[in-house]
Order: C-alpha cells, then sequence, then structure tokens
C-alpha cells in the first residue's frame, strides 16, 4: 500500500484512485439540494463505504510503516486522517455551518491522489521545474507588477474626469488593469472615451503575452529536466539481447539479466 510496484500493489492504486475520484464526486453532488433532498439515504451508504474503505487502510499504513507517529504527523498522513474523520464527526456536531465545514473535510480526500507513485514521480518533475524558474517567474511577475500600474494609472488619468466613467480612482483603475491584462474581462468597468478603449485594446493583446510568458519558461525547464535524466542512461548495449538504455551504474542487463 505504499507505492507497490507489484501488480497486486497498482491495483490496490487504481482501486483507492477510483474510491477518492468517486468520494469527491459525491461530496460535490450532495451540495445540490435536490440531489440531496431525493437521494440522501444512497448518499449516507455510499459515505458510509468510502470512510470504512479509508478507515481500514489508515489503520493498514499505521501498521506497515516504521515509524507511525512520524506518518500520523506528515501532510500525506493528515491528509489520510481527515479523510475518514468527517463521516464520525458528523455524529458529533450538528448544524447547517457544521455540515458544510464536513463537507470541506471530505474534499480534501482528493489530496490523496497525489501520494499514488505515478503521480508523485511526475510531480516531482513539475516541482523540480518549477523551482528551477522560480527567479525568472518572480521577476516575470514583477514586470506585470509594474505594467499594471502604469497601464492602471494612464486609465485614469484619461477616463478619470469623464462623469460616466468608472475609473475614479488609481487602484480601482489598476483593478481593471489586471482583470484586463489576465483575460479575465469582468465587464464591471469599462472604458468610455476613445483613447480609453485604444489603450483598452493594447493591454488586451499584452494579456496573451502575459499567459504564454510562465508557459514557456516552465515548458524550458521541463525539457531540460527531461534532458538531464536522459543523459543518465548509458547508451551500452547488452551483448545477449541488445536491450539499450540501461542506468548509468547497471551492471546486469533490465531485461534478460545477463551481465554488461
Amino acid at each position: 500500500i505504499f507505492e507497490a510496484d507489484t501488480p497486486l500493489g497498482k491495483g490496490f492504486d487504481v482501486l483507492l484512485l477510483i474510491l477518492i475520484l468517486a468520494s469527491v464526486v459525491v461530496v460535490m453532488l450532495e451540495s445540490v439540494e435536490s440531489y440531496h433532498t431525493e437521494y440522501a439515504h444512497l448518499f449516507d451508504i455510499l459515505e458510509l463505504v468510502f470512510t470504512i474503505f479509508f478507515t481500514v487502510e489508515y489503520i493498514l499504513r499505521l501498521y506497515a510503516v516504521y515509524r507511525p507517529m512520524k506518518y500520523v504527523l506528515s501532510f500525506f498522513g493528515i491528509v489520510d486522517l481527515l479523510a475518514t474523520l468527517p463521516f464520525y464527526l458528523s455524529f458529533f456536531i450538528v448544524g447547517t455551518e457544521s455540515l458544510i465545514v464536513i463537507r470541506a473535510l471530505r474534499l480534501l480526500r482528493v489530496f490523496r491522489i497525489f501520494k499514488l507513485g505515478s503521480f508523485m514521480s511526475e510531480g516531482r518533475v513539475i516541482i523540480k521545474a518549477l523551482h528551477a524558474s522560480k527567479k525568472k517567474i518572480f521577476v516575470f511577475l514583477m514586470f506585470v507588477l509594474l505594467l499594471v500600474v502604469i497601464f492602471g494609472s494612464i486609465m485614469y488619468l484619461i477616463e478619470g474626469k469623464n462623469p460616466k466613467s468608472s475609473f475614479d480612482s488609481i487602484p480601482r483603475s489598476v483593478y481593471w488593469a489586471i482583470v484586463t491584462l489576465t483575460t479575465v474581462g469582468y465587464g464591471d468597468i469599462s472604458p468610455q472615451t476613445s483613447l480609453g478603449q485604444f489603450l483598452a485594446a493594447i493591454v488586451m493583446m499584452l494579456g496573451y503575452a502575459v499567459i504564454a510568458v510562465p508557459t514557456g519558461i516552465v515548458s524550458a525547464e521541463l525539457s531540460k529536466s527531461e534532458e538531464e535524466d536522459a543523459k543518465q542512461l548509458n547508451t551500452q548495449s547488452c551483448r545477449y539481447c541488445a536491450t539499450e538504455g540501461h542506468s548509468d551504474n547497471a551492471i546486469f542487463c533490465d531485461q534478460c539479466g545477463e551481465r554488461l
């Protein structure tokens, strides 16, 4: 149950993934009043099934791990515990507001997906890429912050004197610049003058660059990380089965087991 590579372990991971996603879907559907009224009994049964499975799994993990307290106090240990608590808390806590909190706790189960081996390995690659590009992203965000202040201030100068305009202060204008530059575009504030609309068009077009630049930075780091991983594989081929791509420190062939 701890990132097993055996067929049984992988099957357990698949079952766990299905139950986690199913439990989250049930919580979401239960928040719809009409569904909650009509299928309340079914939701209770499903929640009981999920809770029994997660409770048994949690106990087994405590039994299997070498240091139980270290696991209990770890991030994923706390998430595992929170996956089982909501059902038991519902017996002691009553009230609408309390039920909302319990539902929110049940949604935390989705974080358990990241415990699965395949997600963890891929997640480490992404985290490594984000860590490597953090300085570039920080500089870019500072540049974007400077842009929204400049564009917001210019828009205030253009639209501020117009009685029909909503740009009545620089902070409100900066808010408009952020919404427009990030391509969200709520539409609650819009320029009324021709010059203001021209500036808005420029900000809108720059918004696409705001999305593309950080994506390109992280993508470049991901590509670099993959190249580094590829370099760790040697080009030596097995003389018995011609298999290539062994680990750099491999002594025996991964395919046939013969000495390289």
